[in-house]
């Protein structure tokens, strides 16, 4: 395969692109050209959005959970534009396809194939991937899974799959199946609509002040689509799976994310927002920094002041580290 097939992966035509186009973000910035594409995967399509040139193996750009590929509008227009970025909407988000009825969502490990499956179709060689919290998560285990596979990874406010009390998980698995039932089951007439002002609100009070309303909006240009294209009513539905909601069976202990950490040989810039996050176990992050840096050729971590979205809402507070990183040739 030629080195633009690689980037491109056109097989037969089965990679569907969309004619580039160039506009401006909620913040006055200029977008370099996008494309979007769909890639083809067994159970449907997996959408992206592609930055920059596509003759060249882009940066896998993987968002965090119930959010979509728009996570990264504002953050790629401040980095390099010979540096591609293919930003993915991973299944069940944005335009992506769904999985079908009576399959379940586990988010820590369904992405780790995904992200192979991807890998394998356009023939791309060692990787880089640049994620935000889920999608921080998977590019962590993509590099313990593949260590020799993986040049680096950029992890935006996450140090791994976050750690989950095994009591707790334990206590709450019934609970989460039965849920994982009333959603799947529920009918399309049922799914609830909004007009677009009401919609935003929604979304903008469920981040509970980590996004802005600029950044909502941002998010939504992937996150919502007009009701009237599928369910003849009037106003907009919230594109994403709503199974999504019960994703998060089948997390890993510490031990069990330290053994991976533990893996990971490439290099890697950790960006951590202050105050970002809460995590349960407040080991948990110093745990998994320190368990990387045993093997890992080169980690630099970072604390920046910001909220869990700092790449959306303030994307200039990491613009430069995130381009130091990907410049990197070391």
């Amino acid at each position: 395969m030629s080195s633009e097939d690689k980037s491109t992966g056109a097989r037969n035509g089965c990679c569907i692109s969309i004619p580039p186009t160039s506009v401006a973000v909620s913040n006055g910035i200029m977008q370099r050209a996008t494309e979007e594409i769909e890639i083809p995967m067994p159970w449907g399509i997996v959408a992206g959005k592609w930055w920059g040139p596509r003759e060249k193996q882009p940066v896998l750009a993987l968002h965090g959970w119930q959010d979509n590929a728009g996570t990264f509008d504002r953050l790629c227009p401040l980095l390099p534009d010979d540096v591609p970025i293919l930003a993915i909407d991973l299944p069940g988000h944005g335009r992506s396809a769904h999985y079908p009825k009576g399959m379940h969502y586990y988010i820590f490990w369904d992405g780790i194939a995904l992200i192979r499956r991807i890998v394998k179709y356009f023939g791309w060689e060692k990787i880089t991937l640049l994620g935000h919290s889920l999608g921080g998560a998977l590019s962590f285990m993509y590099a313990a899974a593949f260590p020799d596979e993986v040049e680096g990874f950029i992890s935006i406010d996450i140090a791994g799959p976050p750690a989950r009390d095994h009591h707790k998980q334990a206590a709450n698995l019934g609970d989460s199946i039965d849920r994982f039932l009333r959603y799947e089951s529920l009918p399309e007439s049922k799914t609830p609509c909004y007009g677009y002002d009401d919609a935003i609100d929604v979304v903008l009070a469920a981040y509970d002040g980590s996004v802005d309303l600029q950044s909502v909006e941002v998010l939504m240009r992937r996150g919502m689509a007009p009701a009237a294209e599928r369910f003849n009513k009037e106003g907009f539905y919230f594109s994403r799976d709503l199974r999504l909601k019960v994703s998060l069976m089948g997390m890993l202990s510490l031990p069990q994310v330290i053994a991976h950490a533990e893996k990971i040989k490439c290099k890697v810039l950790n960006i951590r927002a202050v105050p970002g996050m809460h995590f349960d176990n407040v080991d948990y992050y110093p745990s998994v920094i320190e368990a990387m840096q045993k093997n890992s050729r080169k980690l630099v971590y970072n604390e920046i002041p910001g909220t869990h979205h700092i790449h959306l809402v303030n994307p200039e507070r990491i613009s430069q580290q995130v381009t130091d990183f990907l410049l990197d040739r070391e």
